[in-house]
């Protein structure tokens, strides 16, 4: 299936423990490339992420954002640990009885001192689940957009491959005239010189010029590449290696072609081979 690298995703939701939210960006990349910003209360559950993200995409660096607030009951929620303010207030009524003259200690001064005051635990497993199962909502939404740009982007080589397809079919019927019009110049050079000719070299002259000229190898090969597109376009594993490995096959043809054209109109087939080629090429960069 062909699919891009380029896609975003953000979800929302809100749980018990407050509002979360989950981006997903992910741009071309030689390899698959995970990047996670996480707070240290998801950090436990990265590599489920990492595991999940890598069972979906193949190549492609995605950045990875996690952000939550918690709610107004999980922030306000507070504890006594109420054998340690016990213990804390016998120890200061001994310390009042040994010092008469001490200014008493206030309530708020009891509540200052550490371990007194506490917040209360938040159930880690389920707010770990909450942003599991958030992360894979984000996950599809990501991989679907991929799809998407991935469609577009085969319509568009598809365009690219009938444009090629014309053009080699017009520089196959055109090379018989080409042939015939080196012909007749060379025997019209003959002709002016006023000269008596080798028939025989002639012909061998002509077959010469007709070998180093002939494209049809490269038109062949033209050919068989555009079939191996159609073919790599209906596999459904990851298609973006093959399909670059195979633009420079193009690429390569088109520039025998180039170097082989002894008319203008050959050239100019040449030059709009290599324009749709690098069109290709550019587009081929980003599919997964």
């Amino acid at each position: 299936m062909l699919c891009s690298m380029t896609g975003f995703a953000r979800v929302e939701d809100v749980c018990d423990q407050g509002n979360v939210s989950w981006e997903l960006r992910s741009v071309n990349h030689r390899y698959l490339e995970i990047n996670f910003r996480l707070p240290e209360e998801v950090r436990r559950i990265e590599p489920q992420l990492r595991k999940l993200l890598q069972s979906k995409l193949a190549r492609g660096k995605v950045d990875c954002t996690f952000r939550y607030q918690l709610a107004e009951a999980q922030t306000a929620a507070l504890e006594i640990n109420e054998p340690l303010l016990e213990s804390l207030i016998k120890q200061v009524n001994h310390v009042n009885e040994k010092l008469p003259q001490a200014t008493p200690a206030e309530a708020v001064d009891l509540l200052s001192w550490p371990g007194v005051v506490r917040t209360a635990e938040t159930d880690m497993n389920s707010f770990h689940t909450s942003c599991l199962e958030l992360f894979k909502n984000a996950t599809d939404q990501l991989v679907d957009m991929r799809g998407t740009e991935g469609k577009r982007l085969k319509n568009m080589l598809q365009e690219r491959c009938d444009e090629i397809t014309n053009i080699v079919k017009r520089v196959r019927i055109r090379y018989p005239q080409v042939l015939e019009s080196i012909k007749q110049k060379q025997q019209q050079r003959i002709d002016d010189l006023n000269v008596d000719m080798d028939q025989q070299r002639f012909e061998q002259e002509l077959v010469y010029a007709s070998q180093k000229l002939d494209v049809a190898e490269e038109l062949d090969r033209l050919d068989s590449h555009l079939t191996e597109m159609q073919t790599i376009f209906d596999r459904k594993d990851p298609i973006g290696r093959r399909l670059d490995f195979l633009m420079q096959e193009f690429n390569r043809e088109a520039n025998t072609l180039a170097s082989k054209s002894a008319d203008v109109e050959t050239t100019q087939a040449a030059v709009d081979l290599k324009v749709l080629i690098e069109q290709m090429r550019e587009q081929v960069q980003n599919i997964e």
